[in-house]
């Protein structure tokens, strides 16, 4: 059981018998009665996103899930395969399991598999990727007086504000949790 005070980003609950992953919450105090926690919640399963108010303090059911090193292999379709990188098992994973994570997978790439009984619900990414600059357009000194930013798709069609000095090939070091430039890598 976890309570309220206790909650951070991407565990996994279960909630009336479904199974959620916390993307987001916010704990609110306003005026006379109990404080209250906002949740954003995503359904594992389904992968439909709800929000949620409960009072402070109340309790939830942790799910136990289980991570599994993986490395991306390849896309199908609308499923995902992954391999197992102690058994060599490939898993496939539907899109909307994979949330956002699906904007950070490149071939080759690694992550943890999260495991719920015997079944795939998710993948768990670095804090940080890797990616390359597919396309953006190009700098001409003097644009600006102060730094600015310009949009960039990467290889995996994720969008990134980028400073203005980057180049179509650069490779970028992104945040997963924010989807935001971090270095160049």
């Amino acid at each position: 059981m976890i309570d309220t005070g206790d909650l951070r980003k991407g565990i996994t609950l279960e909630i009336d018998g479904t199974l959620y992953q916390l993307l987001d919450y916010q704990h609110l105090k306003l005026g006379r009665g109990s404080a209250q926690v906002r949740m954003k919640l995503r359904d594992v399963r389904a992968g439909h996103i709800i929000e949620r108010s409960v009072q402070a303090g109340a309790k939830f059911t942790t799910a136990r899930v289980e991570r599994q090193p993986s490395q991306y292999l390849y896309r199908e379709g609308d499923l995902h395969y992954f391999m197992n990188t102690d058994t060599y098992e490939q898993i496939p994973l539907n899109t909307d399991r994979l949330g956002d994570a699906v904007n950070y997978l490149r071939e080759n790439a690694t992550c943890q598999i999260l495991i719920y009984g015997d079944e795939a619900i998710g993948v768990e990414m670095a804090p940080s990727v890797e990616l390359t600059v597919a396309e953006t357009d190009p700098w001409v000194r003097g644009d600006t007086a102060q730094g600015g930013t310009k949009p960039a798709h990467m290889e995996t069609g994720l969008l990134v504000q980028v400073p203005l000095h980057i180049t179509t090939g650069d490779v970028l070091k992104i945040d997963t949790r924010s989807g935001e430039y971090i270095s160049k890598a």
